[in-house]
């Protein structure tokens, strides 16, 4: 239910109804804390807000890929006065409480322990930085007031369940830890909504890629390999599918959650289309000019054969509506990979 419509009575939990319009927040400056906003979704995140918002870009620039990619993404803000970055980390609570003394009006929590295979192998990790992370963030909302909590979540909570997925399908097949923490994370800001009164919004994002996309993501490292004429691992027989969505798209849905204020809400955002792992790898051929070699290995564990968005509620609720198909976003991201491959960018 959006915010402007009703809200929340604090004694007997019965809903009232407000007199005063729902506002379009981003029309004015707002204080916007953006974390993880040095790396790929949250940089391009910020290139969009920071015409019309100050940002606090929150980032400790995990080793888990070169910082310096990172530190590159968002070079070009670093001078500008409605700017700050802080080197923090979401469990340093004590750091994380003096940004927020200097007053946010909004969060977007992108900051995560990423990777479903590695959480497989490490995942008490998975629960100190995005679980008690995610609270750190929750409490310290609660203690400041913040206008609303927009947090990343991951098709990774919906597992084995059967497909298109639904924002209001049962979701307890995780397969990874990582999955299992975003889900545990969710529950933890319906729960702080429903008693702090925190406006709250979940965005499922289903295999983001793009420009900047992580090193390691497999768009990315097949593109790279298949230029550099190397191998490539491919998981299982190459019939996999996945709901790949282009940057711009999620990004489009990340601001609109932020235009609005939900008591709370999760919200798919994805292409709403399947592609077969086969076919990706042969778009990637096409634009590269290459042939890829190659190296089947067995499925993994962690992996699921589909991803599939259902963003119907998305669509009525967000305005959300996906623009770049995956032959388009593709030409794209080749088109980039190349150039910066090149140094001109």
């Amino acid at each position: 239910m959006e915010r402007g419509q009703s809200s929340r009575n604090r004694r007997n939990g019965t809903r009232i109804k407000l007199l005063i319009p729902n506002p379009i927040l981003l029309n004015m400056s707002k204080k916007i804390l953006v974390t993880g906003g040095a790396g790929f979704i949250g940089s391009h995140l910020i290139d969009r807000l920071i015409e019309k918002n100050e940002i606090i870009c929150l980032d400790n620039f995990d080793p888990y890929y070169d910082p310096e990619i990172k530190r590159k993404n968002i070079e070009p803000h670093l001078e500008r006065d409605n700017f700050k970055l802080v080197e923090s980390d979401v469990r340093d609570r004590e750091s994380l409480e003096g940004v927020f003394k200097e007053g946010v009006d909004k969060v977007v929590h992108l900051a995560a322990k990423v990777g479903v295979r590695p959480s497989i192998k490490y995942p008490f990790v998975y629960i100190d930085v995005n679980i008690k992370g995610t609270l750190n963030l929750l409490e310290l909302c609660k203690t400041y007031g913040v206008e609303n909590f927009v947090f990343a979540s991951s098709s990774s909570v919906y597992g084995l369940n059967n497909t298109p997925f639904r924002e209001d399908d049962k979701v307890d097949t995780q397969v990874s830890p990582y999955g299992t923490s975003k889900r545990a994370c969710e529950l933890y800001c319906r729960t702080y909504s429903l008693l702090y009164e925190i406006p709250t919004v979940c965005l499922r994002f289903f295999t983001v890629y793009g420009p900047r996309q992580r090193p390691d993501m497999a768009i990315h490292k097949f593109t790279r390999l298949i230029d550099q004429g190397k191998p490539i691992e491919m998981y299982g027989d190459g019939t996999s599918k996945r709901d790949y969505t282009y940057v711009t798209d999620i990004v489009d849905g990340v601001i609109s959650a932020l235009n609005k204020k939900f008591d709370f809400e999760i919200f798919n955002l994805g292409e709403s289309r399947t592609v077969e792992l086969r076919y990706l790898i042969s778009l990637i051929e096409k634009n590269l000019g290459k042939k890829a070699r190659i190296d089947q290995k067995p499925a993994q564990p962690g992996d699921v054969p589909v991803t599939y968005a259902d963003i119907s509620k998305a669509r009525r609720m967000l305005g959300y509506e996906p623009k770049v198909r995956i032959e388009e976003g593709i030409r794209r991201f080749v088109e980039w990979y190349l150039e910066s491959s090149s140094g001109i960018s």
